[in-house]
């Protein structure tokens, strides 16, 4: 345990100290339990009431130094990017059976992951969190490539789930069935999507740039932004948009895709087949973190398969399987190289 430390109030108790003869609410504390006045040993002259409160300074001292030497409780930092709906319960769930209070951070849905990276990043050289529990694999890569995790046990994989576009089966019956077709008139005003520069919809565009060739992705991103595509603050605000009407297709992660459409029939989701892009969670310990076991047993618990499973049943992920086989190939190296023109390239185009 760190020497820094401290209780949660931050200050040893200390109990209260009652003058023998003296309350406002009845006798004192000594006075209470003395014996008749009339046997003179057992009266309290001057010099014994000084040595009785001499002897409960003392005990109050002592009892004080114990309780400040008494173990702390164990406590792990989690930066989440994972939503809060699925994260917390598991968390409890740590604690309960390690000891170990998980005590998180989450990001907000506008700026998913990227801030949770920026805000490792500014702290590298006095690390604040313990472990980093990412819901995409880009800015983990990303951090790992700059140094900022350890690399043992490293970073870890849990489950996926994928990228994909929905329709409102009233309003769009036959919908879009690539990527491609979102830039034509049919679908002017029409489509919903994240602002691309944060969370999934960053990593899906930038996966996009990698597999077409940036030329040809460029051209479908001028031509996406010229359809008029309304520009939301993440996926989940994408699927209720398509769910209430404001928009006939949108562009989502699978996740947020079941939450929004349970009980609403006239919500479908479209397979991308090629253009198809799985997301695993992932799980990494903060090179420096102040609680490195602790750290370790947080890990190895988001990466049982009890957790895998419990996220696939509430459909936070699609597989409970740590790698992706039918995704195409993905060159990382390369994508976190080409990172930073990739994103001032999406920024440039999608201006809000």
């Amino acid at each position: 345990m760190n020497s820094h430390e401290h209780r949660p109030n931050g200050e040893a108790r200390v109990p209260l100290v009652v003058e023998p003869g003296v309350s406002s609410d009845g006798p004192g504390l000594l006075q209470a339990f003395a014996p008749s006045s009339a046997d003179s040993r057992f009266r309290m002259t001057p010099r014994r009431r000084a040595a009785t409160r001499a002897a409960l300074v003392l005990i109050c001292a002592l009892w004080a130094a114990t309780t400040a030497c008494e173990p702390q409780g164990r406590f792990v930092v989690v930066y989440a990017s994972q939503d809060q709906v699925y994260a917390e319960p598991l968390l409890r769930r740590f604690t309960e059976k390690t000891g170990i209070e998980a005590r998180a951070v989450y990001d907000s849905e506008a700026v998913k992951t990227v801030g949770m990276a920026n805000r490792l990043i500014a702290e590298r050289e006095r690390p604040v969190a313990d472990v980093f529990w990412g819901n995409e694999e880009l800015r983990t890569r990303q951090l790992d490539q700059m140094g900022l995790f350890e690399t043992t046990p490293g970073w870890a994989s849990i489950g996926w789930r994928s990228r994909c576009l929905i329709h409102h089966t009233n309003l769009a019956p036959n919908p879009p069935l690539t990527l491609a077709e979102l830039t034509n008139a049919t679908w002017k005003g029409r489509v919903a999507l994240a602002y691309p520069m944060f969370g999934s919809t960053a990593t899906h565009f930038v996966v996009l740039r990698q597999r077409w060739g940036e030329e040809a992705w460029l051209r479908w991103c001028r031509a996406l932004q010229a359809n008029s595509p309304l520009l939301l603050e993440g996926n989940s605000q994408v699927a209720h948009a398509v769910a209430a009407g404001r928009a006939h297709i949108g562009l989502t992660d699978t996740d947020d895709y079941h939450e929004e459409t349970n009980g609403r029939p006239h919500v479908a989701r479209v397979p991308l087949s090629s253009e198809f892009l799985r997301l695993p969670n992932t799980v990494a310990i903060v090179k420096g973190g102040p609680h490195p076991l602790e750290a370790r047993a947080l890990q190895e618990f988001l990466r049982s398969p009890e957790v895998a499973s419990l996220l696939v049943s509430q459909h936070a992920l699609e597989g409970a399987e740590a790698e992706s086989k039918t995704s195409p190939p993905i060159d990382w190296p390369r994508l976190v190289r080409e990172l930073g023109p990739a994103m001032d390239q999406l920024g440039q185009v999608f201006l809000r």
